[in-house]
């Protein structure tokens, strides 16, 4: 069902982030640099198949995606039934590293429901093809890091800059914003009745509406963000 290993960050690779000499230099509070250093240091941190912690945390993401399902090892065909490209989902790791494992734990435990819902794909008129959930887990962290810039010492661009402000007043908006993109991916999906071939586009259009949200003058807080009703618990 699911494509070459090329297909994490394809689309990504091939976009430049575009930065605005606007948001060169500015000052950022103690909390929100606290807070953006802690967030860069996650994105320093590879998945390693051999470290306990992170294979603990793949069987956790296992069981709270199938709680009723005995998981025959960290190796095995049954991880394909939750999208993931083969029998071995650390080979998938490698386009993002532990923090797209890390997102995807939280979006099953923070909002189950919402969770659930895309894993199975329980919404709408479902394409015959339709994009591997785990996987397009991992493209999604991929495109929100990719937008907001967490590379750079400080993000250059609007989105990123406003990003900050939610950073400031939450410690988990990184993690609250992958669920949102999350979310407006497969309701772009839907929308533009796309198979497994559109992906990229899909999430093309996803970036662009979450750039949108994240530009508003009103956005203050995560939870004012458009999408952010998206989610059910």
């Amino acid at each position: 069902m699911v494509g070459s290993r090329s297909w994490i960050g394809g689309l990504f690779n091939r976009s430049s982030n575009k930065r605005n000499e606007r948001f060169l230099d500015y000052p950022l509070t103690p909390i929100q640099e606290q807070r953006l250093q802690k967030l860069q240091e996650r994105l320093q941190t590879p998945f390693d198949e051999t470290h306990p912690n992170h294979q603990e945390a793949l069987k956790a993401l296992w069981h709270i995606a199938f709680p009723n399902v005995a998981l025959k090892g960290l190796i095995s065909e049954q991880w394909k039934e939750m999208g993931w490209q083969g029998p071995n989902p650390s080979t998938d790791f490698r386009g993002c590293g532990f923090i797209s494992l890390e997102n995807l734990l939280f979006f099953g435990r923070t909002y189950p429901a919402s969770f659930r819902r895309l894993l199975f794909k329980q919404d709408g008129k479902r394409a015959t093809w339709e994009y591997p959930f785990a996987v397009a887990g991992i493209n999604v962290s991929f495109m929100l890091i990719q937008m907001l810039d967490l590379y750079s010492a400080k993000p250059k661009n609007l989105p990123g800059f406003n990003f900050l402000k939610l950073l400031g007043e939450d410690e988990n908006a990184f993690d609250v914003l992958y669920c949102i993109a999350f979310e407006m991916m497969d309701a772009q999906w839907l929308a533009m009745h796309a198979s497994y071939m559109e992906f990229n586009e899909v999430l093309q259009a996803t970036r662009t509406q979450l750039q949108r949200e994240l530009s508003l003058d009103d956005v203050h807080r995560i939870q004012d963000l458009p999408a952010y009703n998206l989610l059910y618990q």
